[in-house]
């Protein structure tokens, strides 16, 4: 090791030193001034928790819709707040699917693979014995069902195209169905009432949680399309779910079937669509302003706490240059070099940053594991990502904030600081 190379770390060391010894002298003054960077640093990282979260949460929701599947319905997910245009537009109809299903046969180069019809309620409520469950979602479709759908079964079947075919009133329930109706946990084999009409049990799903932290899963009553009609009539809240050969080509596969669906509907050239064809991308586009506006939130406060951070900590850092001008001059006197007394002071001020920012961090973590636990189906994510960001961020405003007070302190004349008083 070269001699230069011992030298600059000794006076590292030292320096360092000096700059835990200085702390831990003015602990208080210490934690003030790293106050802002806490601040800051609390901000940055919960912001990218939140944004972390939202995103976990909504893959996690997404991932329920199914990434290969599209939605013919009478609406547009990417213009919801615009019922009025699509109220006049005729409803989807369930025979659109068996349609779509034979022009998909005749076309081996087709994009889509199977069309299966839904139509549902919310309106709904399951009882079995002296327990009662209101507003669940109740559903018809056919035995195809699973091939669109992304949810297990936990316990028993799903229903077969025999008992779709002849109307059977059986059903496949969620797991909040199954756990509120039947404590035992045993739910299979077992009938409950659906407006007035008994429903046996075939099926019960695993938990799946609720989409985009609103609608639940694991809240549902899937029954055959036919059994649906008799139980709660004909709805107007009919859609057509379509699966994708590959959900690498939605694009062209939602282009096809838009195409279908005018062929079916019998729309003439130029006469803009009567339906809406849906997937994924219409809820991610209504996210990024969402987590654009949460960025730039965060940003503004950070950015703000962290400049008042910085101006307190190069504050202080001025008044301890002043307050040990003669230690400078003393030590500048028996040989230390002007590196030596910047260093000194530069780590000085990074040592703060960097505790205020391990400071912030351990607030974040601990808000993180708070809401973890009093909400635990609040999608957060603690990135570690977010730690190596915010330790970067507090180097960096301990160097630029005792930059210039370190170099003032390295350029004092020793004979001056000597006299100072």
């Amino acid at each position: 090791m070269s001699s230069s190379l011992r030298q600059f770390r000794y006076e590292t060391v030292e320096s360092l030193n000096i700059a835990v010894y200085q702390i831990r002298a003015n602990k208080i003054r210490s934690f003030l001034t790293a106050l802002g960077v806490i601040i800051g640093i609390v901000a940055i990282t919960m912001m990218g928790t939140a944004i972390n979260g939202i995103d976990l949460g909504f893959e996690k929701s997404l991932s329920m819709l199914g990434y290969d599947v599209i939605y013919v319905q009478k609406g547009s997910w990417s213009n919801m707040g615009q019922w009025w245009r699509y109220r006049n537009r005729p409803d989807i109809k369930t025979d659109y699917a068996p349609q779509i299903n034979r022009i998909i046969a005749g076309n081996p180069l087709s994009e889509l693979s199977v069309a299966v019809p839904q139509m549902s309620t919310i309106q709904a409520s399951a009882r079995f014995r002296d327990r009662e469950l209101q507003q669940i979602f109740a559903m018809g479709t056919n035995h195809d069902y699973p091939l669109t759908a992304s949810g297990d079964l936990s316990d028993g079947r799903f229903f077969t195209p025999q008992e779709s075919a002849g109307s059977t009133a059986v059903c496949v329930i969620g797991d909040d169905i199954a756990s509120g109706l039947f404590t035992d946990g045993h739910a299979v084999g077992r009938s409950i009432r659906l407006k007035n009409h008994d429903v046996r049990v075939v099926g019960v799903f695993k938990k799946q949680g609720k989409f985009l932290g609103l609608f639940s899963f694991d809240n549902q009553a899937i029954l055959p399309l036919g059994a649906f009609e008799k139980i709660y009539g004909k709805t107007t809240m009919v859609t057509i779910r379509v699966k994708v050969k590959n959900d690498k080509r939605i694009a062209d596969a939602k282009e096809e079937l838009i195409g279908l669906m005018r062929r079916i509907r019998r729309l003439p050239a130029g006469k803009e669509d009567d339906f809406g064809v849906n997937e994924q991308q219409a809820f991610k586009s209504q996210l990024d302003p969402i987590k654009n506006g949460i960025a730039m939130a965060g940003i503004f406060i950070t950015g703000m706490s962290l400049f008042v951070g910085a101006i307190g900590i190069m504050n202080i850092t001025f008044v301890s240059v002043k307050e040990r001008t003669r230690e400078i001059g003393l030590r500048k006197a028996l040989g230390a070099r002007r590196r030596t007394i910047l260093l000194q002071f530069l780590i000085e001020s990074v040592m703060i940053c960097l505790i205020g920012g391990i400071i912030g961090l351990a607030t974040a973590l601990s808000i993180t594991f708070t809401i973890q636990n009093l909400l635990p189906d609040f999608p957060v994510r603690f990135s570690p990502i977010l730690v190596v960001a915010s330790l970067f961020v507090s180097v960096s405003t301990g160097i630029v904030s005792g930059l210039a007070p370190a170099v003032t302190a390295s350029k004092l004349d020793p004979a001056d600081s000597l006299r100072y008083e």
